[in-house]
């Protein structure tokens, strides 16, 4: 049994979320940092280092170590997590915690070290791993004990992971590097290709968040956006409809509909049965888009129930895993160190 001092965390791409048990989601911050080039000191971590980004003078820069659910840059990461640590909880236990730590479905043994050896560096006592997906069904209040198909679809920042779970494991898993992050990069496609605009990583994100589709809306919704036109350097200020959101978001969203009817199409009937009777429960910032649930319920046939906190839901999953670790542990979605 772990005990209050021991965390779980959903280590995204794009935000780390850190539950404490007895206490719920106690930080929530964006998977960024920001350094000094030139000595290698941090500056800045989170939501300061985040406003940062697009803004930096030469000397400093402001990125993600973080990229497609993995680390990608492991001595920021460990220096990310050691920040989160303190902020979290050493202010207010002072002594190492036991820690469970999200990864995608499909990450490599080498991918599972690095989570393992940042988390011990940064200050865990022991770090176990979850994959997403299982954390996410167990957020969602879904008995993955049970010998019923579940199906369940985490649209992260850098990855969505599917996965069928029945039995306490997954019986059949994807995960794509297709996601939230894809859908600003789309967005950021659009604007310059159709009007010749460079919009920030920051804009795209807002497009997506203030007039984002995955079906045209009953009312056209719009927004002002502003970048640089790419003909006379110039910044330019242009009005961008929803409607045209469905057109730039089309490819990736495809993508992620294709990869759900692939493991479908992979799920034994039994499960399948199961599935189809209860429907697909969505979870992840993702999920979030506007009609998203209402296009994979046209296109897969199968009803589509969003989480009623599809933010925190992988987060509050690894806390509800911590309270049975035993159990837990003993499937396959778990590692640990």
């Amino acid at each position: 049994m772990f005990g209050n001092r021991d965390i779980g965390i959903d280590l995204g791409t794009s935000s780390v979320l850190i539950y404490m048990r007895g206490k719920g989601v106690v930080l929530r911050e964006p998977s960024v940092v920001a350094i000094d080039t030139k000595g290698g000191k941090i500056l800045a971590v989170g939501s300061t280092a985040s406003k940062m980004l697009g803004r930096t003078p030469g000397n400093i820069v402001a990125l993600r170590p973080l990229q497609d659910g993995v680390i990608s840059d492991y001595e920021i990461t460990e220096k990310m997590l050691r920040y989160f640590f303190r902020k979290a909880i050493v202010r207010r236990f002072g002594r190492k915690p036991r820690v469970i730590v999200c990864v995608p479905s499909g990450v490599t043994e080498v991918e599972k070290r690095a989570v393992l050896d940042a988390s011990y560096e940064a200050g865990a006592r022991r770090t176990y791993l979850i994959e997403e997906a299982i954390a996410a069904a167990i957020g969602a209040g879904i008995d993955i004990s049970k010998p019923y198909g579940n199906m369940v679809v985490d649209i992260g920042g850098g990855t969505t992971d599917i996965a069928v779970i029945s039995l306490g494991g997954a019986v059949v898993t994807d995960s794509i590097k297709v996601a939230g992050d894809t859908f600003d990069d789309s967005i950021t496609r659009y604007m310059r290709k159709t009007y010749n605009l460079l919009i920030g990583d920051r804009t795209a994100e807002r497009m997506k968040i203030n007039i984002g589709s995955a079906i045209p809306r009953k009312e056209d919704a719009v927004m002002e956006v502003t970048g640089r036109n790419l003909i006379s350097g110039l910044p330019r200020t242009i009005v961008v409809s929803s409607q045209e959101m469905v057109e730039a978001l089309q490819e990736p969203l495809e993508t992620i509909v294709e990869t759900i009817h692939s493991v479908l199409e992979q799920t034994p009937p039994e499960l399948s049965s199961d599935i189809s009777e209860i429907g697909i429960t969505m979870t992840g910032g993702g999920s979030l888009l506007y009609g998203l649930d209402k296009l994979l319920e046209d296109r897969l046939k199968i009803k589509i129930n969003v989480v009623d906190d599809p933010l925190s839901c992988v987060a509050i999953g690894t806390g509800k895993a911590l309270q049975d670790i035993d159990l837990y542990t003993d499937t396959p979605a778990f590692n640990s160190r």
